[in-house]
């Protein structure tokens, strides 16, 4: 099964705990990438059969051992189009290009979102070269960060690359040198400082724009992490972290973390219920974190095998000017 990507075929059973179910609802636990109205109309569209037979009614109840197939059609939104935005490039030859990405970038167009992403960046620092890897409406982009988080990202330059480059980041280090390292400050400090975070994510029940974890229905995720320092006091407590991705979900470490009680800074999302710590930081720590305006998560390292030459190679960022920022003021709170 896939997560509902242009193109590819999604074909699953219908299980004893979705028996009954709207096919609609089922539908959407299903495809990460859509929410339930989205679902609705690609059912009414005819693009999904049950048991060898069309079915476009969303209301229709699934029964247990059904088989649903379901193929995602074409998009019809424009092919992303070059613009003159500058990038940061950490590395580049004729198979990758890495690049330092500040956060607010939105990596590719999606819907409300057709401009200013990296992919159109992309597109004009790589010429019509770059057009179809991987795909027309995402050339290039083999892993993804959120809009609002900052670092290390690779592109693949040729089909080559991008294969090789998906092959690792599907296998997620397992049998090759591909590692990811993300740093972040959370409220509190976890207890032990080192572990591992093992919980399912899939798109929460009550807010469709949102991952939550879930109990069933979801996808694995493993995420490991490591207290790299700890700051303040009685009032306060605020911990730097490193974390290890084992798997790739969307928002995972933010996810992750707000579930052991250790949500991001700064994180609108996952952090709802952590502002009123806020209050009780130094006036300065309050400053810094306005003036953030994002969650406090930075992609700081990439280690990747190269994709025609097979050698190990090493990226690494530092933190950008806000979370510097915030770096300081967390060392020297009463400055």
């Amino acid at each position: 099964m896939n997560n509902g990507s242009t193109g590819e075929l999604t074909k699953f059973s219908i299980s004893s705990e979705d028996d009954g179910m709207r096919l609609d609802v089922v539908l959407a636990k299903h495809l990460d990438a859509h929410s339930r109205s989205r679902c609705q109309s690609l059912i009414r569209s005819g693009t999904l059969t049950i048991d060898g037979a069309t079915i476009s009614e969303p209301k229709y109840r699934v029964k247990q051992e059904q088989q649903l197939i379901f193929i995602e059609p074409a998009p019809i939104d424009a092919d992303p189009e070059p613009e003159n935005i500058p990038l940061k490039v950490l590395f580049e030859d004729d198979a990758i290009i890495v690049i330092d990405k500040p956060a607010g970038m939105v990596v590719h167009p999606a819907a409300g979102v057709q401009t200013g992403t990296l992919v159109n960046a992309l597109l004009f620092h790589c010429g019509q070269s770059l057009k179809g890897i991987g795909g027309v409406k995402r050339p290039g982009i083999v892993h993804r960060l959120d809009k609002d988080t900052s670092g290390v990202m690779i592109a693949a330059k040729t089909e080559i690359a991008h294969n090789s480059l998906s092959a690792q980041f599907a296998d997620h280090g397992k049998n090759g040198p591909l590692r990811r390292t993300y740093n972040a400050f959370v409220w509190g400090v976890p207890a032990p400082e080192q572990g591992k975070i093992d919980a399912m994510i899939g798109r929460s029940p009550h807010n469709r724009t949102k991952q939550a974890i879930v109990e069933s229905g979801g996808r694995n995720a493993v995420t490991h992490y490591q207290v790299v320092d700890a700051f303040g006091g009685d009032k306060w407590t605020v911990a730097q972290i490193a974390c290890q991705l084992e798997t790739g979900r969307t928002h995972q470490i933010r996810v992750h973390l707000s579930h052991i009680g250790h949500a991001l800074l700064g994180d609108p999302s996952y952090g709802i219920g952590f502002e009123s710590r806020e209050r009780n930081l130094p006036m300065i720590l309050q400053k810094a974190l306005k003036s953030l305006a994002r969650q406090a998560l930075h992609a700081v390292d990439l280690t990747i095998a190269h994709p025609t030459t097979g050698e190990k190679m090493h990226f690494s960022s530092p933190f950008p000017e806000d979370l510097t920022q915030l770096h300081k003021c967390l060392q020297n709170p009463d400055s």
